[in-house]
């Protein structure tokens, strides 16, 4: 317990004079109307970007043109566009069509919307159309986007999700057309939940999934896909629709009479090709188009091999026929109804926020490489317009892919009209191409889809997870094993419980620490980081690292007393001076609420019990408006809130230097220097 008698440590008291001199009010802010302060908080919260800035002291013709310039990004960059840039997007663009037309097709086939989709209700004959997302979508991307470097299409994430959460509800072999039609539906929802996230300024949503967890859910999301490719690597007719691996496991040993060794040679095979020339390409940048070209380069390959050899009679399934022609309108099609339009909505959600956090990630990280800035809001809105135009024509969800944005990205393109090439591209291919198609081993799509989930299971970055931070690691973890060993829908909500979870604790469980003065310095910094600080015989200096809020607030009171505890009991054992003073730094209390304001009150009451004094040092605007309106500065005394720690060990040091044996000041000329 700490007393009054005075200690006369061996510190210099003249200092301690001079330091007294050199006190600084800590001023308590003007009162502001609340309507001023409530406008303060929404423009921090939904406007940090000051979007509207640009409009200041313009006209309103100009305002006008500028608003639809934010709107449509294409108006501001198309005037400047030259015949260079058309040359690089050029190249871009037909790059980057080789990759998505092989991987459309098989990422409608991983959706399970396969090319050949039997719709006897909209076709008079057995063939089918490809619902490709590369025509539509690109466009409405080109006009509204604000990156140059992502390339749109579909993903194979995206696709899992679709076929795994829609297929809890419709068969899609049953009801192949309500299944379609579901699909164009969820992503509608997808869109319109995207461009409302935009237009309401509600980005910062998407920054719940943390980087460890978009880490581990793409792992185990590649994982998931890989082993649901083993259907056709060894030429199954039928598999599990459970994703989990111990389903897909037992689904491929349990079939084992049913592998067709023909058709698993012939995906090893492109698959070893596929793998060799993504290797090639990372070592030799330059060549970057061979990796770009390995997929349609295979399908091709594996359409004349099997057109030659017949091995569709041998076990090797093709695609079949293709019908031509571009992706009629469906529009008339969308489920609105119950009780479907429920699975609908909860997917376009949930596929929504994977579409954006790859989209926004991928088009952040390009940016970064030419050096300018994307806005994000923007990138929301154009997305999920994408995808809203995109369900009415045919096509399902869609956003920034990281290979084929990576692939535009090395092959040079300069603007957003790269995806207006690649679109072209995809056009003329559905109108005259298709039947090319016809012989396409369904094996290769397989092999195309393992060799792009592969790049996505990125081992180097959970060891670096690990190194740096575990509790990463585990959320990491727990997202890969969540999908893997459950479903894709509850890795992600594991993953995501647990970030949550963590952002709890740090505002539950802030830390606070001791603070020492660094030798012949008024610095102070933590003991346990800085292990050359000294104790201020007579006082403990503590510091609270986060606002105080009513869900930490009885830890930070318990962990006060705790200190204190410690302190004393370390102040016996060693026989230094009796603890007389208790400073709180609250220099990173940036905000307190009325259980915080009660909780400092009781810490003071019980800090005088003790014998001792409470002393703050630099509460911030926020803190000291709420203190005094509460009256705890009364309470505490405004003599005793200090600018800086190092005033505060000031004044504790010559107050400790002046006083009598009962507490009181020895000169109260000298006291009253505090009263300020």
């Amino acid at each position: 317990m700490g007393n009054n008698d005075c200690v006369y440590p061996s510190a210099n008291v003249g200092s301690s004079a001079a330091a007294a001199a050199k006190h600084h009010r800590v001023a308590i802010p003007p009162p502001q109307p609340f309507v001023k302060t409530f406008q303060y908080s929404l423009k921090e919260t939904f406007f940090p970007d000051d979007p509207f800035r640009q409009f200041k002291n313009q006209s309103p013709w100009r305002r006008l043109v500028l608003g639809f310039q934010y709107l449509l990004p294409i108006l501001e960059w198309a005037p400047s566009y030259t015949l260079d840039f058309f040359k690089s997007d050029l190249v871009s663009g037909i790059t980057i069509a080789s990759l998505a037309i092989p991987q459309g097709i098989s990422y409608a086939k991983l959706a399970n919307l396969p090319p050949i989709l039997g719709l006897c209700e909209c076709n008079d004959n057995n063939e089918s159309h490809i619902a490709h997302s590369s025509f539509i979508p690109p466009l409405v991307y080109a006009m509204m986007g604000s990156s140059r470097d992502l390339a749109v299409g579909t993903v194979a994430v995206g696709s899992l999700l679709t076929a795994s959460m829609l297929g809890q509800e419709v068969n899609f072999n049953e009801n192949p057309s309500l299944y379609l039609h579901l699909a164009f539906t969820a992503a509608f929802f997808a869109g319109v939940f995207q461009a409302s996230l935009g237009f309401l300024r509600l980005g910062f949503i998407v920054d719940f999934l943390s980087h460890a967890t978009i880490v581990g859910f793409m792992a185990g999301a590649a994982t998931v896909v890989c082993l649901q490719q083993l259907k056709g690597i060894l030429g199954l007719d039928h598999f599990t629709h459970s994703t989990d691996v111990v389903s897909v496991m037992r689904s491929v040993f349990t079939q084992t009479h049913e592998w067709k060794w023909e058709s698993g040679v012939l995906g090893c095979c492109f698959l070893f090709f596929l793998l060799i020339t993504r290797y090639f390409s990372k070592r030799r940048p330059k060549f970057f188009w061979i990796s770009a070209m390995a997929p349609l380069t295979s399908v091709i390959l594996g359409s004349l091999l099997v057109y030659l050899t017949h091995a569709e009679k041998h076990g090797v399934q093709v695609i079949g026929t293709l019908k031509k022609g571009l992706n009629p309108l469906s529009i008339t099609d969308l489920v609105f109804v119950p009780p479907h339009v429920t699975i609908a909505i909860k997917t376009g959600i949930v596929t929504g926020i994977i579409a954006l956090a790859e989209g926004i990630a991928v088009g952040r990280s390009f940016s970064m490489f030419k050096n300018y800035h994307i806005d994000g809001n923007k990138e929301m809105i154009a997305i999920g317009m994408m995808n809203v135009v995109g369900s009415c024509t045919s096509c399902y969800l869609t956003t920034g892919p990281f290979s084929r944005s990576a692939v535009n990205y090395n092959a040079g393109c300069k603007t957003a009209v790269s995806n207006v090439v690649m679109a072209i591209a995809v056009m003329l291919t559905l109108l005259f191409l298709t039947p090319l198609f016809h012989y396409t081993p369904l094996v290769v799509l397989s092999a195309i889809i393992i060799s792009a989930m592969l790049g996505l299971i990125d081992y180097e970055a959970a060891i670096h997870l690990w190194k740096v931070d575990k509790f990463d690691f585990i959320i990491c973890m727990s997202a890969y094993f969540g999908v893997v060993f459950s479903s894709v829908e509850v890795g992600l909500v594991i993953a995501v419980a647990i970030s949550v979870l963590r952002v709890l604790l740090f505002v539950a469980r802030p830390r606070t620490f001791v603070l020492g003065n660094l030798p012949d310095s008024m610095i102070y910094r933590n003991v346990e980081q800085y292990t050359n600080t000294n104790n201020v015989p007579g006082v403990l200096i503590l510091e609270i690292d986060a606002p105080i809020y009513f869900a930490n607030s009885n830890y930070l009171r318990e962990r006060i007393s705790r200190w204190i505890d410690e302190e004393e009991d370390r102040i016996k054992s060693t026989g230094e001076t009796s603890l007389q003073y208790v400073i709180l730094n609250m220099s990173a209390v940036g905000n307190i609420d009325t259980s915080g304001i009660s909780m400092l009150d009781e810490v003071k009451k019980t800090i005088e019990r003790r014998g001792l004094k409470l002393v703050l040092a630099n509460p911030g605007s926020e803190v000291m408006k709420k203190l005094n309106k509460s009256d705890l500065i009364d309470k505490i005394g405004q003599e005793w809130i200090y600018l800086t720690v190092g005033e505060a060990v000031g004044a504790c040091n010559f107050m400790l230097h002046t006083c009598k044996p009962n507490g009181n000041a020895k000169d109260e000329s000298a006291d009253s220097t505090w009263n300020v």
